[in-house]
């Protein structure tokens, strides 16, 4: 059975409806100078805002975040324990600690720190010895974590960022995109919301030394809860930010300014924009049909296919922009189906940017069909396969 990538246009009708009746004045576009931004909303994913987001990029300290990550998993997996206490190695010491002039949590060398301390001095100080020891601590070696760190990376979708280090130190070969540590924040926020907390903390004393947390948004009384700064030579000026107004979380990613100043006021205004010019449409309700994908000696021919939840997205208020969506799948579907399998993705367009992406499931069981139905889908595909193939010929 041959299997393909297919793409069906939907119409999106309720949405152009609503569209349509709005009165309010257009938003007006953002600009800013910073040369890689995105800013998304924090539940759909709903792209606001972008601007060279799939460019690689040094990330300095933002490769913290990814760091964090792994040590949460690991910690949700019972590998390590909060209270568990790792030694700071001489390297962890030298390279990350108070000889190195750096980021650090001034973690004395050859003592035993809890995971827990680890990761606020990691979270809160940007600690390189923190983060030097929590890899030691847990795959033995930091070369053997940014393995992990690669690994955990491609789980959770990000194709192109990597990492050689825990700390976010130059290299080469370390390199991310703005659009990826958009969607690390968002998971880090979703999937893991006691540790979340740790960004929002304004300080943390290790040592009897009080350093306070280097994140400019928490101080501006826009909602910011969190979560990394980073600065490095190569990379520039960086912040990974999230704040809610009235239930709405933004998360903002700007990379490669100029100034420490820039950065902060960046994305301040960015934040401020998207609060301030979006409103959100819904596009389908809870357990609506998104569109049917073709099943492949099934006791039916197609099934209906639903997202998890509501599917909303946000877009400018007034807005002239073009809206068009597809779904994509890979198919036709082999029978048997189960209710709440996944099957593709519903990919939503504002104009020539993807602004959503939302992953489809089966709504319904669908079992084998019979003998004759089976020979009857397998001449089909097989005639659709040769067609395609003419096509690819000419």
């Amino acid at each position: 059975m041959p299997r393909l990538l297919r793409f069906i246009p939907l119409i999106l009708a309720g949405l152009a409806a609503g569209l349509g009746a709005a009165r309010a004045a257009p938003a007006a576009a953002f600009n800013t100078p910073i040369p890689y931004a995105i800013l998304i909303e924090a539940e759909t994913g709903t792209v606001l805002f972008e601007k060279s987001p799939d460019q690689l990029v040094a990330p300095a300290s933002l490769a913290k975040l990814m760091t964090a990550e792994v040590v949460f998993d690991q910690l949700a997996l019972g590998n390590i324990k909060l209270d568990e206490e790792f030694t700071v190695s001489e390297n962890a010491w030298r390279r990350g600690g108070a000889p190195s002039g750096g980021s650090t949590m001034f973690a004395p060398i050859h003592s035993k720190i809890k995971v827990g301390d680890l990761l606020r001095g990691a979270i809160v100080q940007s600690g390189n010895d923190a983060c030097i020891t929590l890899a030691e601590g847990i795959a033995g070696n930091e070369a053997a974590f940014a393995r992990l760190m690669n690994d955990r990376a491609r789980e959770l979708g990000f194709e192109k960022s990597n990492f050689t280090n825990s700390t976010g130190l130059p290299d080469p070969e370390q390199r991310v995109t703005v659009r990826e540590l958009a969607k690390l924040a968002q998971h880090i926020i979703r999937t893991y919301p006691e540790f979340y907390k740790i960004y929002g903390e304004r300080d943390f004393t290790w040592n009897k030394i009080r350093q306070q947390n280097r994140n400019p948004l928490l101080e501006m009384n826009i909602g910011a809860d969190g979560l990394k700064t980073g600065y490095t030579k190569e990379a520039g000026y960086g912040l990974v930010g999230s704040a809610v107004q009235d239930g709405l979380r933004l998360i903002v990613v700007v990379n490669g300014a100029k100034q420490e100043k820039e950065r902060a006021n960046e994305a301040r205004k960015l934040l401020d924009w998207g609060f301030r010019a979006f409103e959100t449409r819904l596009l389908f309700a809870e357990g609506q049909t998104v569109a049917e994908a073709k099943v492949f000696g099934g006791a039916r021919g197609r099934v209906a296919l639903v997202g998890k939840g509501p599917i909303n997205l946000m877009v400018p208020r007034g807005t002239p922009d073009r809206i068009s969506a597809k779904m994509v799948y890979v198919g036709p579907v082999r029978a048997p189906v189960q209710q709440g399998q996944p099957i593709g993705k519903l990919q939503v367009w504002r104009n020539e940017s993807l602004a959503l992406e939302v992953p489809l499931q089966a709504a319904e069981d669908i079992g084998p069909g019979s003998t004759a139905q089976r020979a009857i889908d397998a001449a089909t595909e097989l005639v659709i396969g040769v067609v395609r193939a003419g096509f690819r010929k000419l």
